[in-house]
């Protein structure tokens, strides 16, 4: 059986000992199309050669950023084929700003497993310290596999975000890059669903897709730049549902709304008459 919550809930996995540099970080921000104003000092703060800022949405590529083989998804009581699993959601908590370089020890335990009928939800949630057992940053994301579902477990609770009942008070329109997926693949995910239109094909898709950590990240610093003078030090967390797919090349339409030290923000797809692609997100300020 693929998934059996029996043994996977609760089941943690091994550490992961990590370093990064400055140039991860830069590479991590040009994947996300960091220069696009190359003159720009706010912008060039994600490309400082020494110390960039580092957008707390790094966290989800810096334990990995180095991987070159597609990833497996194999745990303890999960064994699902990487063909049927989509990014659910994904939320990062940083506990400082993060240093532009470091090491870090990163502990995951499968907090959830929940049975949507046709798919499977998995529910990780991990804990980053550097090697003094200082905590960087804490993480929750979810998977979602399809055909996996339908063997007894609870659904799970809703976690959707009510947005209020007036017109958005920031609009931005954000464009991607044609080639955003192949630059945004060397920070760790070599997932062929975005680079090989065969596998994209197979998966049901007519061409590679965008990475949902690609969308999350390029969101966070659109609205980072846009509302908070471009201070990546002043997020204290992110989190997002990815809601839709987003083909590289494609425009998002950001909209945000103001709630004191929250931002309620949705990304939709301009070409394809707003499609959604994040929903019930979440930035929060320092």
């Amino acid at each position: 059986m693929p998934v059996d919550p029996s043994v996977a809930i609760g089941a943690e996995l091994p550490a992961q000992e990590f370093a990064w540099s400055s140039t991860d970080v830069q590479l991590y921000h040009l994947g996300l199309g960091a220069g696009a104003r190359p003159t720009d000092p706010g912008e060039l703060r994600y490309l400082h050669d020494k110390e960039p800022q580092v957008l707390p949405t790094f966290a989800t590529v810096a334990a990995t950023f180095h991987q070159v083989e597609p990833p497996r998804v194999s745990f303890p009581g999960i064994e699902i084929d990487l063909a049927k699993v989509v990014h659910g959601s994904q939320e990062v908590t940083v506990h400082g700003p993060i240093p532009p370089s470091g090491k870090g020890r990163t502990v995951t335990r499968i907090a959830e497993v929940w049975d949507k009928g046709k798919a499977a939800v998995i529910v990780q949630e991990s804990v980053t310290e550097d090697l003094d057992g200082t905590p960087l940053w804490t993480s929750r994301s979810s998977i979602f596999a399809r055909g996996e579902g339908g063997f007894g477990g609870e659904r799970g609770p809703s976690e959707s975000v009510e947005l209020p009942d007036r017109a958005p008070d920031t609009e931005l329109d954000v464009p991607t890059l044609p080639q955003q997926a192949l630059l945004y693949r060397l920070c760790g995910d070599r997932n062929p669903l975005h680079s090989d239109p065969g596998f994209a094909a197979a998966a049901g898709f007519p061409a590679p897709i965008l990475h949902g950590l690609c969308t999350y990240g390029i969101v966070c610093k659109a609205v980072t730049d846009a509302l908070l003078d471009a201070d990546a030090s002043r997020v204290k967390g992110f989190r997002a549902r990815f809601a839709g797919v987003v083909f590289p090349g494609e425009t998002l339409r950001v909209r945000v709304w103001d709630e004191d030290d929250r931002k309620l923000i949705t990304a939709a797809v301009v070409e394809r008459d707003l499609a959604p692609a994040l929903a019930d997100v979440v930035l929060t300020v320092a």
